[in-house]
């Protein structure tokens, strides 16, 4: 569906589903160079087994207008308009990443709309290597070599996708590489600028879930432990062997984990 939010046309995946308003309602929101993409399955189950379901396209990523927005705080503001155009009251937000970061601040920030909170590989400060920076703001080809090659595990860079024939990185590639330019510059700059993550944990008064892979080089799962203790109401998953493309690597897993809590 296409929603006008703050003058700019935005694209969200309903999973096939209209929205019902009597239905609960899950806001999904993707990470750095993304798309509603990387929650195909997870979006779908959810969209057929009695949600409404909202996998956006960020501001300049996807099928969204306008340019990438600077700052998690302004992500998070954005997430929280893209609600109110939707006319919805209460939603439970489920992110990755940069979209964990943003979902983190608009829990933090309008604490009575939001029911549960996932963050899926999320890290409180989210350091950002400074050459991978360079490279982006190079618009490089090899700033998406290196964001593919750290987001994998290593069991997973040649094999293991449960579709045979299809390569995990490969994949990947091709959504990294159809970003437009300078738009993952301003998603790590925001990721690496944002300081407010534990002082929005604080104000966080929904039930929280923290989906952590022990071979995450983005975002390693120790750097989580801060915003675990900071959270009011928080369970950690860990996911053994995987890396932060935990959507992809373990599928199932994840989507256990947040029919779980969900």
């Amino acid at each position: 569906m296409r929603v006008d939010v703050d003058g700019r046309e935005v694209y969200a995946y309903t999973g096939g589903q209209p929205l019902d308003r009597a239905r609960a309602t899950i806001v999904f929101v993707h990470g750095a160079a993304n798309d509603h993409s990387v929650w195909a399955l997870q979006s779908r189950y959810f969209a057929h087994h009695g949600h409404n379901v909202l996998a956006v396209d960020l501001p300049g990523h996807g099928r969204s207008a306008g340019e990438a927005l600077g700052s998690v705080e302004a992500l998070a503001d954005w997430v929280a308009a893209l609600v109110g155009a939707a006319n919805l009251d209460r939603v439970s937000l489920v992110g990755h990443s940069m979209g964990a970061l943003a979902c983190l601040e608009c829990a933090g920030r309008r604490a009575r709309g939001v029911e549960r909170l996932a963050l899926l590989g999320p890290a409180v400060p989210m350091a950002v290597n400074d050459a991978l920076i360079a490279a982006a703001q190079r618009n490089d080809h090899v700033a998406l070599e290196l964001i593919n090659g750290w987001s994998h595990s290593a069991r997973h860079q040649l094999g293991g996708n449960r579709q045979p024939g299809l390569w995990m990185p490969g994949q990947a590639m091709r959504l990294l590489e159809r970003t437009r330019a300078g738009v993952l510059h301003a998603d790590l700059v925001a990721c690496q600028r944002y300081a407010g993550g534990l002082a929005a944990a604080a104000k966080v008064q929904c039930p929280a879930l923290l989906l952590l892979g022990t071979r995450d080089q983005m975002a390693p799962a120790r750097d989580a432990a801060p915003l675990a203790q900071a959270l009011h109401d928080a369970r950690t998953v860990s996911l053994p062997g995987i890396g932060h493309a935990m959507m992809t690597e373990a599928p199932d897993a994840v989507l256990d984990a947040l029919r779980g809590f969900l």
